[in-house]
């Protein structure tokens, strides 16, 4: 007994550590070219569907594919809708198991086969460099991931005792209903639906319970599957979380499918046109559910995806949040986490501006965003600061000097919305409405380009020779040129800089994760 329990534990550890280092492994190896590749396999729900029932027809762990997906979301390489899917299909993948144990009789022990692998992977760690070592580390990740599952199987192998015909509840809904809770816990605890698929074809095939009773198991089978990915999820960022309630809320919902249709598809199964005996009756069950459940969801993922949005809310977030000193062990993690703030905070100064130049002349926000922008500032500039980049790795490289010099134009254009009277001088100017007017607008709409940057330069210079005609026929006072001038300068530097953050940004956001 005690043996198991720290088996069970060393197992757990050992899922937990794959499931860090695969999350790390697929930041690192991911390329634009990988992100390419899996965004076209799964472009719709459909092909999601068609992938992820391949690869869990491959791995024979529809856990182990859940996991995956998440972690894919969580490191950028998958969108949210997209993941959805990849979920469909894990599920009608896994109903593939039961198909090997009733042809052929047994099952691929994938923790086994992941030790020499997880040798291999060990190598390319130890003896290689850059990209080699980087893909060493995610086979590692992957090879962990399985033995670690295999050890928890192996810990909880004297589970099936514990299903023996006497503890089992009756025939009934009632007690239909408490097999399919007791089926989810016990994949919960097993973290593998195969191998609690393969217990009750044996006990069905014994006698020891009835079709209906291995059915309901069954059911809670699929549900119990989403209890590993709800733990990896803990922490992670809320694409994440989105994922694991989806994939909740999905097998929920197929059992909500499949559990009235019990007493319905028996008599089809055993009928005279099929004939099947129970354990083949069990596996096209299995299967039909699930391609029932995706066939229900796969039209509705829109729908789906908006509910769980909905459910998942986005706190708002202080401006400089999300600098996680644990982003620093992945560069591009890292550069994303500060890319993100860098964005937050140019929208927040690009509206204040807007609304001191606008109509309104509404100064409060600038005052606000000056002080914050300089924390956050600060913040960004010691947390980069840590950032290693790998030598092969240029197009982090490029992001990061791109980080830099939007923390230059930052900080300039911070000094000038401290000067205060420059802009209670643009705004007064008559000839000067329509400047200010579409340079608030392309700030309010966080759209500022160097076109507009460069008409508003052509438009000073006119604007500058005829103030100083002005003054030569004595129009203007002498000491009124000199503010005049000095505002139009603020206004072109403003817009240079808003012009300039705008293109470092977009540069700096070159390789981040496609919107969920």
């Amino acid at each position: 007994m005690a043996s198991n329990i720290l088996t069970g534990l060393g197992g757990v550890g050992l899922f937990l550590l794959g499931m860090e280092i695969m999350t790390g492994a697929l930041r690192e190896v991911a390329g634009r070219g990988l992100r390419r590749a899996l965004a076209k396999l799964t472009a719709s729900p459909l092909r999601g569907v068609a992938t992820g029932a391949l690869a869990t027809a491959t791995i024979q762990s529809s856990t182990a594919v859940s996991l995956i997906t998440i972690g894919a979301v969580g490191a950028g390489l998958l969108g949210f809708v997209q993941s959805l899917g990849v979920l469909y299909g894990a599920n009608i993948g896994t109903t593939v198991t039961g198909w090997l144990i009733m042809i052929l009789g047994l099952k691929l022990k994938l923790g086994t086969l992941a030790l020499p692998v997880l040798f291999v992977a060990a190598m390319l760690m130890l003896l290689g460099r850059n990209r080699v070592a980087r893909t060493g580390r995610a086979l590692a990740g992957f090879c962990l991931l399985f033995i670690g599952l295999d050890m928890m199987q192996a810990a909880t192998g004297g589970l099936g005792a514990w299903l023996s015909p006497g503890m089992l509840p009756g025939d009934g809904w009632g007690a239909r209903l408490i097999l399919l809770l007791m089926g989810a816990g016990i994949v919960a605890l097993i973290q593998s639906s195969s191998a609690a698929m393969a217990l009750v074809l044996v006990l069905l095939g014994a006698g020891a319970i009835g079709f209906a009773q291995a059915a309901a198991l069954v059911i809670g089978f699929n549900m119990g599957t989403t209890a590993t990915g709800l733990l990896a999820s803990l922490g992670g960022a809320r694409a994440m979380r989105m994922t694991a309630v989806a994939n909740l809320m999905f097998n929920i919902g197929t059992a909500a499918l499949a559990f009235p249709l019990l007493d319905l598809v028996a008599p089809l199964l055993h009928g005279t046109w099929l004939g099947t005996d129970d354990q083949t009756a069990l596996v096209l069950f299995h299967t039909g559910f699930n391609l029932l459940g995706a066939a229900v969801f796969l039209p509705l993922t829109p729908r789906f995806a908006a509910l769980v949005s909905r459910l998942v809310p986005e706190r708002p977030v202080p401006l400089a949040e999300g600098l996680d000193r644990r982003l620093l062990a992945d560069e591009g993690a890292a550069l994303d986490a500060a890319q993100a703030v860098a964005d937050r905070l140019r929208r927040t100064l690009f509206g204040a501006l807007a609304r001191a130049l606008g109509p309104e002349g509404d100064l409060r926000g600038l005052a606000s965003v000056a002080v914050q922008g300089n924390e956050v500032m600060a913040a960004i500039e010691t947390f980069l600061s840590q950032v290693r980049i790998a030598p092969d790795r240029a197009d982090e490289a490029a992001r990061y000097a791109a980080l830099l010099h939007q923390i230059d134009h930052f900080q300039r254009l911070l000094e000038r919305c401290a000067q205060r009277d420059r802009i209670a001088t643009v705004r007064q100017d008559a000839r000067l409405d329509r400047d200010v007017a579409a340079l608030a607008a392309a700030l309010r709409q966080d759209r500022a380009s160097v076109s507009l940057a460069n008409l508003l330069a052509r438009r000073g210079r006119r604007y500058r020779r005829g103030v100083l005609l002005r003054e030569h026929v004595g129009l203007v006072p002498v000491g009124e040129v000199f503010a005049r001038t000095d505002a139009l300068r603020w206004l072109v530097r403003v817009a240079d800089h808003a012009a300039r953050l705008d293109r470092h940004a977009k540069e700096g956001r070159q390789d981040m994760r496609p919107a969920a």
